[in-house]
């Protein structure tokens, strides 16, 4: 990316959708965009949820409304045709503007950066919203978010079978076998463990939300990878674990996971979730 630049976007602000959706693809594999292969003698597993992957911010004006609008989604409030995964990052580079957010991460800014650059913008900015890994759009008007998401391409869920341990009272481990359900080509995927949190609520003191009490879903607090997989053919078992650091007002009731696979194209293939059991 060339000049790193920061925009907090309001009501009526411009959006954008990345094009790459409809770009051509390999013969088969992970780089296609449409439907990932199946052998000829069984029929496609079901299409999976849409992944939905918000970036935002408590020192940014704008990001409230758009949480509130993601934690609707995430609810099911709309009539969808498609379920949704949301996820929110909290991304740091506000910080400096009176308001240190207490979920934002430079892990997270790294994460967006990696999607401008992807999608060819070239301003970071909040709030955004990134579908499948490959459409974007600013969520400041309920139609544009909607219509990005009917739009996005869907994928077969992971057939995972999740196993959590409480090793300690500051880890959690999490054991999941099961399959990606489309063929894997030598380019490879990651199949990454997002453990989020819901139901946070922060009252803010200063910078530009100041006076407000902010709420927050969907905030991911910890991303780990639990393997890369590559040239692997439909409904093979993989398995793996992942353990997190928790943190010390850790509520699993409040908690849980999403997996997902991603290639290094950042098109995300397909996702599950699975709520946290109370351990």
């Amino acid at each position: 990316m060339g000049r790193r630049l920061f925009s907090c976007f309001g009501k009526g602000s411009s959006s954008s959708s990345s094009s790459s959706s409809s770009s051509s693809s390999s013969s088969s594999g992970t780089e296609n965009h449409g439907k990932p292969n199946v052998t000829a003698d069984e029929p496609p597993p079901p299409d999976g949820p849409i992944m939905v992957e918000l970036f935002s911010s408590q020192g940014c004006a704008t990001s409230p409304a758009a949480e509130l609008l993601l934690s609707r989604l995430g609810r099911g409030d709309f009539h969808l045709q498609a379920p949704v995964i949301v996820l929110a990052y909290h991304v740091d580079y506000w910080d400096y503007n009176g308001w240190k957010d207490p979920y934002g991460s430079s892990l997270w800014t790294v994460r967006q950066k990696s999607y401008i650059e992807s999608l060819k913008l070239d301003t970071m900015f909040t709030p955004q919203v990134v579908v499948q890994g490959k459409a974007q759009c600013v969520p400041d008007d309920e139609d544009v978010l909607l219509s990005t998401i009917a739009s996005a391409p869907r994928f077969p869920a992971p057939s995972f079978q999740a196993n959590f341990q409480r090793l300690t009272s500051e880890t959690l481990q999490v054991t999941l076998t099961g399959a990606l359900r489309f063929k894997v080509d030598n380019n490879g995927v990651n199949v990454m463990v997002a453990l989020y949190e819901n139901g946070l609520v922060n009252d803010c003191s200063a910078g530009e939300n100041k006076g407000k009490m902010l709420s927050n879903d969907f905030v991911v607090r910890k991303l780990e990878k639990l393997c890369n997989v590559v040239d692997t053919p439909v409904n093979k078992t993989i398995s793996g674990t992942v353990t997190f650091t928790l943190w010390d007002s850790f509520n699993s009731n409040k908690c849980a996971i999403a997996v997902f696979a991603q290639s290094s194209s950042h098109q995300i293939f397909g996702s599950q979730k699975f709520q946290i059991p109370d351990i």
